[in-house]
Formats: C-alpha cells, structure tokens, sequence
C-alpha cells in the first residue's frame, strides 16, 4: 500500500471496486454524468459517515478546503452539494447495496472463526428492526402513522463479530414477520428472534429448512404438555417441556411438536418462556442464546449514534435507502480492516481515530494503532462503545 497517500484513499483501497464497477453498470448509474460519478459519490458520501458531516453543504466546505488533495483521494473535481444532492436523489440505491452486501460477504469469512461466547459450532442470527423517524412533511412518501413518517431497517446479525449478514429497508407498516420470507436460509443454523416473529407458518418454513428457531411466547400461547425433561432450578429454569399446539389455526400451520422451555431471571424474578425447535441443545444454552439477541438492539443503538441514519442529505425513498446502504457499507468497511491490520481497538475508537485523520498522510496500520490516542478516545466521555471486536 502506497503510504504517501492520504488516510482516506488508503481507507478506499479496501473497498472492492470492481463488483462496484459491475453494479454502476448494470444499473446504469454513469449513464450520461459528466460530473460527480458514482464512484466519487459514494467517496463522497462515505467521507460525510466518517467525519459526522451533517449537511450536503457541509460535506462541499469541508471538502473544499483540501484542493489539493481531492485528486489523490478519488474527486477528479470539486464535490458541489447540488450535484451531490441530484446524485443521491438518481442514482439506484441498489448500486450501493450490492456493495454492501459484497462487503458483507468478505467481513463474513474474516469473522467465521470468532468467539461466539455460547460453546456452538453453529452459525447463530439475531433477527430485528429498528425504526428510523423521518418527518413526514419532508418525506411524504414514508406514511407510517397520520402525523408521521419512518422507515424500518429490518437486520439479521451475525452474532460472530456482530456484522449484518441481511438487511432490509422498508416503509414503516411492514410487520417484522415479514422479513422471515425474504431471508435465505442456512440449514443447520440458529435464528434467534423476539416475540414480533411469532408467526408459526412462517417459524415451520424455517424447520422444513432444516434451521433452527428460538424465540419468546406470546402470552396467549395455547398448547398441550406432551413431555417434561429435568432441569436443574438452581439455575433458574422453570421446566424444560415438549408440547403440541391446540389452536386450531396454529396446528395446521405447525403441526409438529414444539420444545417450551420456562425460565425465572434470579435477579427480576420475572418468567420468561421460550420456544424452540432445537431437541437437542441443554436448556440453558436456549436461554442464553435469547439472551445474546440484545446485541442486534446494541448494533441498531450504535450504528444510529455514530453513523448519519437520523439526518437525510436528501428527501426521495431513493436518497434515503442511498444513504442507509452506504452507511451499512461504511460500517461493515470499518470491521474488514480492524480484523485485516489485526488491530485491537473498538470500532468507536478506530472511528474516532479516522474522523480526525482523513486528510493526513499516515500510514493506515500506524494511524489506527496509535494505542495511547486510542486508550484515551476509548476512555472519554460516556460515548456508547458496545463493541469490542
């Protein structure tokens, strides 16, 4: 790697640019720009997540200040927040989540061999959305509620490095079951999900898949005790059960047996159920791994604190998905390099680290290991700092 280059080209050269390539062909993308590619567009757009740029404006002056540097970090000519903003606007946001996605890919062979923390070979998912507000003068085409307007991110997450494994952007309405039909699912692994996925038709298609389901029962759950197991209550468990669903409509869409394991937390006293089509797995390693799905919510309280999904830099459904994907990309880029340089650092601290080092001519390996400067931004404040890897 050429370290004369400023940390912002060095940071560009991990992105794949020929299955970008391949993308901004097959949806067009340069299809009659003069100005403003999709490829400085996306520098562009990555550079606003990496230093907390808040406005197209923003982005034009903070860049503008580095004439002489643009050239070396990807801009053949100046970023003008009205050719940005008619690009967010035009350009197909598939573009930039098939990037995404091919990161993804590549994050998720570098993490296959991490710590799950929960003694399994098995691949496990956390399967949750999040809603991110959007005002519904500004964005009428994102109806959610009459005086309001959102979008929801649907995510599985891959709990070895917490890096997406799916994502999908949808209007606010859409219930979270309906993202169980857009997975492809892995046989032989473990989808972890709340009681918003308790949809039995949709939890059987996944047992025929020959994967695995844990979640929470609904309060008006109707089944018949077929068999108990011993648990041992000094643990918390309650009881370890199999059981068969009474409903009418619930037995014909799971007419298969279905484990229901009761659980009391030590500390809240409060009971707990869960459900599971795994036999096989001791009761404890269910409870813990509805216990690990907290950290799809830490992912969506993280990515919204320190990456831009709360401020648009455009109004169409087309910007907003641009800007979302990107995002996306931005972080998953973040964790390929921390696992290549086999850097210690959390992902806030090599943000951090980044954001105020763009524009400097560092080598990327010194740059993020500057341990002192990364103990005292890991230290400062009461920033959420959720993840270790």
């Amino acid at each position: 790697m050429n370290t004369g280059k400023v940390l912002f080209a060095q940071l560009m050269e991990f992105v794949p640019w020929d299955t970008f390539r391949r993308s901004v062909a097959r949806y067009g993308g340069d299809h009659r720009v003069r100005s403003l590619s999709c490829a400085e567009q996306y520098r562009a757009m990555a550079f606003a997540q990496l230093t907390y740029r808040e406005s197209l404006r923003d982005i034009e002056t903070c860049l503008s200040m580095q004439p002489g540097k643009l050239y070396g970090m990807g801009f053949r000519t100046p970023v003008r927040r009205a050719t940005l903003a008619d690009a967010n606007e035009s350009r197909d946001w598939r573009i930039y989540a098939d990037l995404a996605y091919r990161l993804i890919g590549q994050a998720k062979d570098l993490y296959a061999g991490e710590a799950l923390g929960i003694d399994l070979d098995s691949t496990v998912y956390a399967l949750d959305s999040t809603t991110i507000d959007l005002c519904l003068a500004m964005f009428p085409w994102a109806r959610f509620r009459a005086a309001k307007g959102a979008v929801k991110m649907h995510t599985l997450l891959d709990l070895r490095g917490n890096i997406p494994s799916f994502v999908h952007i949808s209007d606010g309405k859409m219930h979270d079951g309906h993202a169980l039909d857009l997975l492809a699912v892995e046989p032989g692994a473990i989808y972890v999900m709340d009681r918003g996925y308790v949809d039995f038709a949709r939890l059987f298609a996944l047992h025929q898949a020959g994967a695995f389901f844990v979640t929470r029962a609904k309060s008006n759950l109707d089944a018949r005790w077929v068999k108990s197991s011993p648990v041992d209550r000094s643990t918390g468990l309650v009881c370890d059960q199999t059981v068969a669903l009474k409903g009418y409509q619930t037995s014909q869409n799971y007419p298969d047996r279905v484990r229901r394991i009761r659980f009391r937390g030590p500390l809240t006293a409060k009971t707990l159920i869960f459900l599971t089509n795994n036999f096989e797995l001791p009761a404890e390693i269910v409870c813990a791994l509805y216990k690990s799905r907290w950290r799809v919510e830490l992912f969506f309280k993280w990515i919204k604190q320190h990456l831009r999904i709360r401020r648009f830099l455009g109004t169409s459904e087309n910007a907003v998905k641009t800007q979302i994907w990107i995002a996306v990309s931005v972080y998953v880029l973040i964790a390929i390099i921390k696992k290549r340089l086999n850097l210690s650092g959390s992902l806030y601290t090599l943000l951090q680290i980044l954001s105020v080092n763009l524009f400097e001519k560092l080598p990327i390996e010194s740059a993020l290991t500057l341990k002192n400067q990364a103990s005292e931004i890991a230290d400062a404040g009461s920033q959420l700092n959720l993840f270790n890897f």
